[in-house]
């Protein structure tokens, strides 16, 4: 695969995630035009702890037009470049999997959580590039990936009528070129340029719903994992104990369980009074699983209340998209070797039996 955004936050998580994976391997990466012609490590300013990996160290910096070899095309760019880019490779016959916003609400482009709407990954059939083999696939904002795994068995089990969400977010997902020092520390920032408009669009696009969201978004001062606030009118009652129920019962579907990216267990409910909390849980599952707590009921004009954490860099970004490269390659049946063993813990210690 080719990932694109290489040398951002993003892309350096989806560079080492793809390590070692059991059937895809970085062949290609690309940066900004000023970084093209180094090799991937000396042009990248790596910022996720540790080193490169050693295979994808040496690898060329390619330019944003250089032309791409490689099938499957991971994308990590700014939402700007990545609204021509990504429709020319797939055009071309790449099968593009992008966490850029640019497409997100393009009707024809699947919004996908695996564990949540895999079978939306049908759609590709419609796009206008499929004949010639290519596909557009995108992963929503990181925020709305945690609500959508938290709210997705609310809304099955009792529907949600509307939400109010407050959302208090890592410094990391305003990327490597993000708020300085001095503007976050001990401080909290009550805005984020365009992310207040995404969240309800999306969070709809993916449970297939018609949900009223109001939102509010901060920016604190906490590195990884964006927390959320939820308080939720619901359409049929619900007491705590129903909708601890239905978030303990929520098992991915047999499609989304055999990609080696997504754990056994999606959603982890914590009871402990004060979790879940991003230092403490936003690892969990190697920071694919969302962490749900503070489960309770709310006064009028809500019904039920909860606080969902997830990793922003991870099961919000990076991991998102590359759990839908690997939905991609088993809907388009590319040829890959399924059969190989899976390198990676798969969140063994969150196993439960009614997920097997």
């Amino acid at each position: 695969m080719a990932v694109l955004g290489a040398t951002g936050l993003v892309g350096q998580r989806l560079v080492r995630m793809v390590e070692g994976h059991p059937f895809f391997t970085v062949a290609e990466v690309v940066g900004s035009e000023r970084r093209a012609g180094r090799h991937y490590a000396e042009a990248t300013g790596w910022a996720i702890g540790g080193d490169p990996p050693a295979r994808t160290s040496g690898l060329e910096l390619l330019p944003p037009e250089a032309p791409l070899r490689s099938r499957v095309v991971l994308s990590a760019l700014p939402s700007a470049p990545a609204k021509e880019t990504e429709l020319s490779l797939s055009r071309s016959g790449h099968v593009v999997c992008t966490n850029a916003s640019a497409h997100r609400l393009r009707p024809d482009t699947p919004l996908i959580i695996p564990e949540v709407n895999a079978e939306a990954i049908a759609g590709v059939a419609t796009q206008p590039w499929s004949e010639a083999g290519g596909a557009l696939v995108a992963n929503p904002n990181c925020v709305v990936v945690a609500l959508a795994m938290a709210l997705a068995p609310i809304e099955r089990a009792f529907g949600i009528e509307s939400a109010t969400v407050v959302t208090l977010q890592a410094l990391s997902g305003a990327g490597l070129s993000g708020l300085n020092a001095v503007e976050v520390a001990g401080n909290v920032v009550p805005w984020i340029r365009g992310e207040e408009e995404k969240i309800g669009p999306e969070l709809n696009k993916v449970l297939d719903t018609d949900i009223d969201v109001a939102v509010a978004v901060n920016r604190v001062p906490v590195l990884d994992g964006h927390t959320a606030h939820v308080f939720c009118k619901l359409r049929s009652p619900a007491s705590r104990v129903d909708a601890v129920q239905a978030l303990q019962d929520f098992c991915p579907s047999d499609t989304a369980a055999a990609l080696p990216t997504l754990p056994t267990r999606p959603l982890v409910v914590r009871t402990e009074p004060d979790r879940p909390q991003p230092r403490l849980d936003a690892d969990v599952a190697a920071g694919m699983a969302v962490s749900v707590g503070r489960i309770r009921t709310a006064p009028a004009p809500h019904d039920l209340a909860l606080v969902a954490v997830a990793h922003n860099g991870i099961r919000g970004a990076a991991g998102a998209c590359l759990a839908n490269a690997e939905l991609c390659a088993s809907h388009l049946g590319l040829d890959l070797p399924w059969d190989r063993p899976e390198p990676r813990d798969k969140g063994a210690a969150l196993v439960d039996p009614n997920c097997q």
